[in-house]
């Protein structure tokens, strides 16, 4: 079953906007990005463009979000580019509480999506290791989370349980046997890749924030440097080699526009050399560090996809047993190439 994407309706929009100072309000279009469960509206008013945003369940504690409001103006007073936040119309504060529900209103900013370039990849890496620069000093009365995806029990959870969620699903009728297969072949390669993590320290190294979504959709472009990173939901405090693994996978990973069957196995070395280059050109990583990070790629494609399969059967629109097929062929494609992929990394 495929999530529909959540919308406002007419009444708790006009609530919502009576909290704030906008003036009149030109036009008001659906901005389909993102999580399905937080709806978002492109508002364009006499002054200016906003995006009005719900946030999701799970992640609207009043806390949470004092914590990522907290962090992005941080990272303005560091000019690093991020929305500005537009405050209630009392001018007191960033988040909106109505009827049980928190809303966030920022400043659109514009910029293109990424384009696969080397050049947009090399600056993405730059900008996560300047990101991580920023907020290195950044402190906050309240403990963020810790979870991540690297050796997570969650994880480990929606692998025992896809079995059961994904089988009135059209896709896994008379495959039920190989889907049984697949997903204690993703358990166990999952957990080898977390002890394999471990055993280069990864529990020994310092934490800080991490932005934890490091992704080309989290971030727009211009001329080839990046100009908006967005989305701070999933911010977190852990060692900052989970956002470069990360990063590495989602600026390398292959996919194309047919089904997860047509996708190939590979992964784009260029870009992922690209990528770390850029990161290295502002923040150095240890010979342990940069050990570690193919095993952090294999936990992380693994848990990308398991996660939603496991609550809805689906990824996205895509049939969930489809995906995680996908997933395998690329999980053993980064097994059997670990020599390459190390050699990458190394350069």
């Amino acid at each position: 079953m495929t999530i529909e994407r959540e919308r406002f309706s007419p009444d708790e929009l006009a609530v919502v906007l009576s909290h704030y100072d906008l003036g009149v309000i030109r036009n008001a279009k659906e901005f389909a990005r993102g999580s399905r469960r937080s709806p978002k509206l492109l508002l364009r008013a006499v002054d200016g463009r906003y995006l009005l945003k719900r946030r999701a369940a799970g992640r609207d504690k009043p806390e949470r979000v004092e914590f990522a409001h907290a962090l992005l103006k941080k990272l303005r007073q560091r000019r690093f580019p991020v929305p500005a936040l537009v405050p209630t119309r009392d001018g007191q504060d960033s988040m909106l509480r109505s009827a049980g529900r928190v809303y966030e209103l920022f400043e659109f900013m514009d910029g293109e999506r990424y384009d696969g370039s080397l050049e947009q990849t090399t600056h993405a890496g730059k900008t996560l290791a300047r990101f991580h620069r920023a907020v290195a000093d950044f402190q906050t009365g309240w403990v963020p989370p810790r979870r991540a995806y690297h050796d997570s029990q969650a994880v480990r959870d929606g692998l025992n349980s896809i079995p059961t969620t994904t089988t009135g699903h059209d896709s896994v009728a008379g495959h039920e046997a190989e889907l049984l297969s697949l997903t204690q072949e993703l358990y166990e390669r999952y957990d080898e890749a977390a002890e394999a993590a471990d055993a280069c320290g990864l529990n020994a190294w310092p934490t800080t924030i991490i932005h934890g979504d490091w992704h080309p959709g989290n971030m727009l472009f211009r001329r080839g440097r990046v100009v908006v990173v967005l989305d701070f939901d999933s911010a977190r405090q852990q060692t900052r080699i989970i956002d470069v693994a990360n990063g590495l996978l989602q600026f390398s990973i292959l996919r194309s526009s047919g089904e997860p069957a047509d996708w190939p196995s590979f992964f784009d070395g260029t870009r992922m050399r690209r990528f770390l280059m850029g990161y290295l050109a502002k923040q150095a990583l240890s010979r342990d560090q940069r050990a570690a990070i193919p095993h952090l790629m294999l936990q992380s494609l693994i848990a990308e996809s398991v996660v939603p399969i496991a609550a809805t059967g689906s990824f996205g629109p895509m049939p969930g047993f489809g995906v995680l097929q996908m997933v395998r062929r690329k999980v053993r494609w980064l097994l059997q190439n670990g020599e390459r992929l190390r050699g990458w990394l190394r350069e």
